[in-house]
């Protein structure tokens, strides 16, 4: 083979396009581990990617994609041989690094993951980032104290990719849930994987005077930030957690110090894309056994590498729900 198919996002007089292309091998960095992919999952960073934002992307052309699961092709490194069935996910790929939207890529050997046994391609990229971040963040609440005894977490965002990771991976470790949602019409599903009750995000962005809320719940899982972030603080109840993984709401934070003083809140910090690879792998192994969602083929939806363009899109429009995988293997 001489080429292979990658979605290519080209820049030309400061606007974007994205097409799937034959591109020559040459088109991939240089790389300790050349992977064949199966399956790469679609996030929000892909879709900035795409519509050229500097922050993750600052060189064009590129491929997209910061999932990407597949079987070892070549390995210039002894932990790794041909055959092997690996997960990437997170660092540079997808970024600066041509990524997994593409039916080959090639990487640092530190990068990769070997697939769990409880886990298919698949199902590593129907959890993919999304998944490995809302685990991150359920490890972080449990080494902080909570337990399913507490209470009930809150997961706000529930209809995205990390939080319906989140309310699925929290539903099976034991907690009972209250999902976040805008889209109402989603309820039901959020029910069907896990939430033992819905509640709409306009209860969740508080923006009077009041320093503190009566106590709703013992736990939170924020995806949102800016002002539900500061809501979701002020209603923490006593010695609670509230891990922090995204900011599709806003990157600001508003609030004053007495969640902290006064309740003893902890506001947790996640960060997937540079996780330490012994964290990494343990976390992976949860999710294919103890924190492996139970109906995890409702979580995601498979289409072609060549309908990607499309949800790059829908995610802009705030109109995907759950996780889209692009299926690379025909």
């Amino acid at each position: 083979m001489e080429s292979y198919s990658a979605l290519v996002i080209r820049e030309s007089e400061g606007k974007f396009s994205k097409q799937v292309e034959n591109v020559p091998f040459s088109f991939l960095p240089e790389g300790e581990v050349l992977v064949r992919v199966a399956y790469a999952g679609l996030n929000y960073k892909d879709a900035l990617s795409a519509r050229g934002n500097r922050g993750v992307s600052k060189h064009y052309p590129h491929t997209p994609g910061v999932d990407a699961a597949g079987t070892v092709e070549q390995s210039g490194n002894l932990a790794f041989a041909p055959g092997d069935q690996v997960i990437v996910t997170s660092y540079d790929l997808g970024m600066n690094t041509k990524g997994g939207f593409a039916e080959y890529i090639s990487v640092p050997a530190s990068w990769v993951v070997p697939l769990p046994s409880g886990l298919n391609l698949r199902e590593a990229m129907a959890l993919g980032t999304a998944g490995f971040t809302a685990a991150l963040a359920l490890q972080k609440l449990e080494l902080n104290g909570q337990k399913p005894e507490n209470g009930e977490v809150l997961v706000s965002g529930a209809s995205g990719g990390v939080g319906t990771m989140a309310v699925a991976i929290l539903k099976k470790a034991g907690y009972r849930v209250i999902a976040s949602s805008g889209k109402q019409e989603q309820y039901a599903w959020l029910t069907q994987i896990g939430a033992k009750r819905c509640i709409n995000r306009s209860e969740l962005s508080d923006t009077g005077d009041k320093p503190l809320l009566a106590g709703r719940w013992a736990g939170a899982i924020d995806t949102v930030g800016g002002q539900t972030l500061a809501g979701i603080l002020k209603a923490t109840q006593r010695n609670g957690n509230v891990a922090v993984c995204g900011l599709v709401g806003s990157s600001s934070l508003h609030t004053t110090v007495f969640p902290f003083i006064l309740n003893g809140v902890n506001l947790l910090g996640v960060d997937s894309a540079e996780a330490a690879m012994k964290n990494r792998m343990d976390v992976w192994e949860k999710l294919s056994k103890d924190w492996k969602p139970e109906h995890i083929d409702r979580l995601h939806h498979v289409v072609g590498l060549e309908e990607i363009p499309h949800y790059i899109d829908e995610i802009f429009a705030g109109e995907t729900v759950g996780r889209i995988v692009a299926d690379l293997k025909a």
